[in-house]
């Protein structure tokens, strides 16, 4: 199937551990079409993240190849600014942390900086930048400073930094890690207007509520960084032994007289409707 594809990206047979000793990918093979948004599901330590630093181009892996837009991914391919250039502008990464994405001195040079460094004009950016400000809705901050801003405030602008370059593909790393209620409701309502739009996007997340309605498919990966299923979303949320296998929900467990009653639990929520009672 990978050898017809032609989609945004395609992932062969990746490996990856760190310092050649502690395995964080193995064997990873899956496609992504134009348009998809598809869910990264696995505990933590599974190689989510490892995999989105790979697609992004910031390591590389130890074997297996990986193909975006057409045009095979390496760090010699990466060396070469023309191809550099095209890459970065149409591939996104926004990062677990907003820290360790947003530096500049204010938050128009931070949203500013990716233009810029691809080359566009003053006035081309400064357009761009007012332009991503006002859908964000952070105008009013556009002069202070990142650290003096909130979780949220700061993952707005670490959104910003990446949609000012209008990219093609988008990588969210747990893109709901320590935002508020509001600010999470927020940004499922910008990743459901970007999908509808048109943009694919892949999300590595613990968070269920995310995934239905809003994504259609789900790569899961196991403890020990294998990618075991790729299923529609439907049918991940419906199969609750997968969840507790993979350590994505938990069952808590309650005497009930004579009887243990078992319920799965998500990360968030309350048991699963499906209640299992042992003698």
């Amino acid at each position: 199937m990978l050898s017809a594809f032609d989609g945004v990206l395609e992932a062969r047979e990746l490996d990856y551990s760190y310092l050649g000793r502690f395995p964080a990918l193995d064997h990873i093979s899956f496609a992504i079409g134009r348009g998809e948004t598809v869910a990264m599901l696995g505990a933590n330590g599974s190689g989510k993240s490892t995999l989105l630093k790979i697609l992004a181009g910031l390591i590389f892996p130890d074997r297996g190849s990986y193909r975006a837009f057409g045009e095979e991914v390496t760090e010699d391919t990466l060396e070469d600014a023309q191809f550099n250039a095209g890459f970065r502008s149409r591939l996104g990464f926004v990062f677990q942390n907003s820290d360790a994405q947003v530096f500049s001195p204010t938050v128009r040079e931070e949203i500013a900086f990716g233009p810029l460094q691809l080359g566009l004009t003053q006035d081309q950016t400064e357009a761009r930048v007012d332009d991503v400000l006002d859908l964000l809705e952070i105008a009013a901050l556009a002069e202070r400073a990142p650290y003096q801003l909130s979780a949220g405030q700061k993952k707005r602008v670490a959104i910003a930094s990446v949609l000012v370059m209008n990219p093609e593909l988008l990588l969210f790393d747990e893109p709901t890690a320590g935002l508020d209620p509001r600010s999470q409701q927020w940004l499922l309502e910008l990743l459901a207007e970007l999908a509808e739009a048109g943009r694919t996007i892949m999300l590595a997340t613990h968070d269920l509520d995310l995934l239905d309605p809003l994504t259609g498919r789900c790569l899961l990966f196991s403890e020990d960084h294998r990618l075991v299923a790729d299923a529609p979303t439907a049918d991940v949320l419906a199969d609750t032994k997968l969840l507790l296998r993979l350590n994505l929900i938990h069952e808590h467990t309650h005497r009930r007289g004579p009887l243990i009653h078992g319920h799965p639990h998500d990360r968030n929520h309350g048991p699963d409707p499906v209640e299992a009672s042992l003698q």
